[in-house]
């Protein structure tokens, strides 16, 4: 077999460079492709046997567009090492090979999770060095157009063929999972229309505070008012979607966030990032970040550092990675602005004592991120001059300062 170093699609590549033993892989053996099926099985060159020394392979699954991809595990044997630097397998969110998308690196022999894809594509990528050959791995892949097996620091779900109205005698399980284990998630209705009825016996949306539907129940909801702000008391979540035998509606759509992607400030003074800051952040992101002052108190942001995915060179906006700013703690406050790119904002003041800031990011090309600080400021005139202040100054001001001065100018103006 002649050498090659281009990936094996379709083909088994051996890349036998002066190789001394004898090739694992005989010519013919099928190794990566496209995989289009609605559901189907791959595994590793040879498998059960060994798998080749320096052979790669991608897998590219998918199915049609509005599903998402479902990938499990049932063996897993690779060679071992604590970065997995030598045999290992990658799972991407999509087909384009971007840090962003990567979600995961696995090796040795602990199988690696279940994965539900944030679209219709997924890709698989199996790498082998010159030694140390194991049995490889046995995987199985499913389109899914209703519900799933969710993990990330953000995430989105909707009910089938949103925004349409949804199909009678649906049954959906979501069930997500904080990607560290060990951070509660907090999911947001951003749409809702359900068929009505008391005691949403017909069409409903249940969300449970556990993995399944055994866990504590946190509501459930019909009809056309949108569901509360969630928040579980433990790393997992699982939203239940049901409809009956006739009458529909235009469904739901909403965002989970857990871990470095959400939170919510209520210091008078504090500083964020975005995930994985000052490495890249992943892609596919729906990030908030909630600042909830005193009442006569405005918010100051400082945006200390900013490198995202740059303007758009058809508009000239922000229409790829962006971070944004609402007055009021809601996307329907009022926008302070929109950045991308190694954009260097000016600081910006609240009208309110609620801020959101929200970070999107798209399916490719992933950036530094950002580095924001933010400080509180009494509304009244008599301190207006504060915001005027250096950032470093700002940060070391203490409400007593703030007193202290008032009570040497009682005047005030």
């Amino acid at each position: 077999m002649a050498a090659s170093a281009q990936p094996c699609l379709g083909t088994c590549a051996c890349l036998l460079r002066g190789m001394s033993h004898p090739p694992l892989c005989p010519p013919g053996i099928k190794c990566g492709g496209v995989l289009s099926a609605p559901s189907g099985n791959f595994s590793s060159p040879n498998f059960p046997g060994l798998y080749p020394y320096e052979t790669e392979c991608t897998w590219l699954i998918v199915v049609a567009e509005g599903s998402s991809v479902l990938l499990s595990f049932s063996h897993f044997e690779l060679e071992y090492h604590a970065a997995c630097a030598y045999d290992y397998l990658q799972v991407y969110n999509g087909a384009d090979r971007d840090r962003g998308n990567l979600l995961g690196t696995f090796c040795g022999h602990s199988r690696p999770p279940p994965f539900s894809s944030a679209w219709h594509v997924m890709a698989v990528v199996f790498r082998s060095d010159r030694h140390v050959a194991k049995r490889g791995f046995s995987a199985a892949y499913r389109k899914d157009a209703c519900g799933g097996q969710l993990t990330g620091l953000s995430g989105e779900i909707t009910s089938p063929r949103y925004p349409e109205s949804y199909p009678n005698d649906a049954e959906c399980r979501w069930s997500i999972g904080a990607p560290d284990g060990g951070t509660p998630l907090t999911l947001v209705f951003v749409d809702f229309q359900v068929e009505g009825g008391q005691g949403c016996g017909f069409d409903y949306v249940a969300v449970f505070d556990g993995p399944t539907a055994a866990a504590p129940g946190l509501g459930r909801y019909c009809g056309s008012a949108r569901p509360p702000r969630t928040v579980s008391s433990t790393p997992h979540l699982l939203v239940l979607f049901k409809s009956d035998f006739n009458i529909g509606g235009r469904g739901f759509k909403a965002h989970f966030y857990s871990g470095e992607c959400q939170e919510v400030f209520t210091a008078i003074k504090g500083n964020f990032s975005s995930p994985r800051y000052p490495n890249f952040y992943p892609n596919n992101l729906q990030c908030q970040w909630s600042i909830q002052l005193p009442p006569g108190y405005r918010v100051r942001i400082f945006f200390l550092d900013m490198d995202l995915e740059g303007r758009s060179s058809l508009t000239g906006g922000c229409d790829y990675d962006h971070v944004a700013a609402f007055d009021g703690g809601a996307e329907n406050g009022s926008l302070l602005g929109q950045w991308c790119g190694q954009d260097s904002p000016a600081p910006i003041t609240s009208r309110s004592n609620w801020v959101l800031l929200m970070l999107h990011t798209d399916r490719n090309t992933a950036k530094r991120g950002f580095s924001i600080a933010y400080v509180g400021a009494p509304a009244l005139a008599e301190y207006a001059f504060q915001l005027l202040l250096p950032v470093s100054l700002l940060l070391s001001c203490s409400c007593c300062s703030l007193r202290a001065r008032s009570r040497q100018n009682p005047g005030g103006f």
